[in-house]
């Protein structure tokens, strides 16, 4: 198949990301400089936006039979370049003072990304497939990145050979899912696996095609019971990529998964729903619980992003329902709900694990083996650094679902939505679990506002000298969680825009 102008134009956001690479690459072949390398990075990705902006509103465009450009993709994107601009910056900070050679690791992330825009775009498993794997064996490299000081403690290796393994797993499962389906309907397209399930209906191979393809996604996705790598690579990986790991990774799947939704029809396999059901009632009360035992606050948001992910799939499952009584078809609503709850756990959890790699940057922590991470370390912070203590929590009520954040207007899409369609048992769980979680992230509050001796640990003091440039990225998401939670609705009105022109 031959590509024409308007193809190459159309994929302009993932050539540019592969351009940028391979310039990274040759750059550091001839000199090293970490600040370039950077900024090379960050000019890279912010000009892969800019052309992706330029997309919004075009018309849907097949290109080649693996990939699709439309608003659809061009919206997750955005959102997956954006946020990788925002860790570029962080890892600056974070590996700007360590020992080691920091450059490679921007080729890794920028690689990572690229994975990601595959599968964003993808309504082929092929495509879907090839970007996972191009994501996944970078993320590899980056969780157990040489960071002198840290592999000290063991903890990054450790982190990177349990995704190793049990990603290697995972992606098997998937393999021979697909095997299965085309098996069974001889199609690895969406759209001609939903003829052919239109046809023949589901049939045995493809209910063990699809099962073992949930499996896989939900160890991407990290729901119980397929969670259990996710608070030991959340902790062992250098703050920077626990962030990547929790946003942008999880975002690619979801948006996948949310077009396969769509695309399929899925909602009516009642076989389907159940599964959908369990693991998400599963997360929410397992990712919440756990988190209480937890005294690590990279662990407490690992489990915390469980929950999260549990409280997206009730989205899933709301919009499914037979009894809707709307004008919106089901799975407009879905791509809606679900849309708008990926970019509030992104925001928020970026800022949250931007604020841990800022003071890890500045060598707070009291151990130099790890980072700025123990809840003890928090103590006192709203007497030394009164700004971030603040976004902190602010951050950590959004988490929550506290009103006037974006988290809060996240999670009333999703309760409204499972109020018209009677959802009670999914509610229920999803009101009991964010009770739950709201303990812990007070906890976290309340340790930062403690001072009770007058006196705070010298690493922690006031007279840190914290990168710049993070803390720019920290005020731009601050920004948001307030100003999306107080004024959604040029958001909300983009996503139902863009979740009219999915086909």
């Amino acid at each position: 198949m031959n590509l024409t102008t308007g193809d190459i134009l159309a994929l302009l956001p993932i050539i540019l990301v592969t351009a940028t690479s391979v310039v990274v690459m040759l750059m550091i072949a001839f000199k090293r400089n970490h600040s370039l390398t950077a900024l090379l990075t960050v000019a890279g990705l912010a000009a892969a936006a800019f052309a992706g902006m330029n997309q919004l509103g075009q018309p849907s465009l097949q290109v080649t039979p693996l990939l699709v450009i439309d608003q659809y993709s061009g919206f997750f994107n955005l959102v997956i370049l954006s946020t990788s601009i925002a860790v570029a910056i962080f890892c600056h900070g974070y590996f700007d003072k360590r020992e080691g050679l920091p450059e490679e690791l921007y080729i890794l992330l920028l690689t990572t990304t690229l994975g990601a825009q595959v599968m964003v775009s993808a309504n082929h498993f092929v495509s879907f497939f090839l970007g996972l794997e191009i994501l996944g064996i970078s993320l590899f490299a980056l969780i157990a990145y040489p960071v002198t000081t840290l592999t000290k403690s063991g903890l990054p290796l450790e982190a990177a050979s349990k995704y190793l393994v049990l990603s290697g797993v995972s992606t098997g499962f998937l393999a021979f899912g697909m095997a299965l389906i085309y098996a069974s309907s001889g199609a690895m397209s969406l759209v001609d696996f939903k003829v052919a399930l239109s046809s023949s209906g589901l049939e045995y191979y493809a209910v063990g095609g699809i099962a073992m393809m949930v499996a896989g996604l939900a160890f991407k996705l990290s729901l119980v019971p397929f969670h259990m790598w996710t608070p030991d690579v959340y902790q062992g990986a250098p703050a920077p990529i626990t962030a990547f790991v929790a946003t942008v990774s999880k975002a690619a799947v979801l948006a996948f998964l949310l077009r396969a939704f769509a695309l399929l029809d899925a909602y009516q396999y009642e076989s389907v729903v159940f599964v959908i059901v369990a693991l998400a009632m599963a997360s929410m009360l397992v990712g919440n619980l756990l988190a209480l035992l937890q005294t690590n606050v990279k662990r407490i948001l690992a489990y915390s992003s469980i929950a999260h992910l549990g409280y997206i799939m009730v989205a899933f499952l709301a919009a499914g329902s037979s009894d809707l009584k709307s004008d919106v078809a089901p799975q407009l609503l879905a791509v809606e709900a679900v849309a708008y709850y990926i970019v509030a756990y992104i925001v928020t959890t970026l800022a949250g694990f931007g604020i841990i790699s800022l003071f890890s940057s500045a060598g707070a922590a009291p151990d130099e083996t790890r980072d700025f991470d123990q809840i003890d370390d928090y103590e006192g912070l709203f007497w030394t650094h009164p700004w971030l203590a603040s976004v902190f929590t602010v951050t950590l009520l959004s988490l929550a679902g506290i009103p006037l954040t974006i988290g809060f207007i996240g999670k009333f899409y999703i309760l409204a939505a499972g109020v018209h369609n009677a959802m009670w048992s999914l509610l229920f769980v999803l009101v009991v679990g964010s009770g739950i979680g709201l303990f812990y992230y007070l906890r976290l509050i309340i340790v930062m506002a403690r001072n009770a001796d007058g006196a705070v640990a010298p690493a922690s003091g006031s007279n840190l000298s914290l990168p710049s440039g993070g803390r720019w990225v920290i005020g731009v998401l601050a920004l948001l969680i307030v100003w999306l939670g107080v004024n959604p609705s040029p958001l909300i009105d983009f996503i139902r825009a863009m979740a009219q022109t999915m086909g």
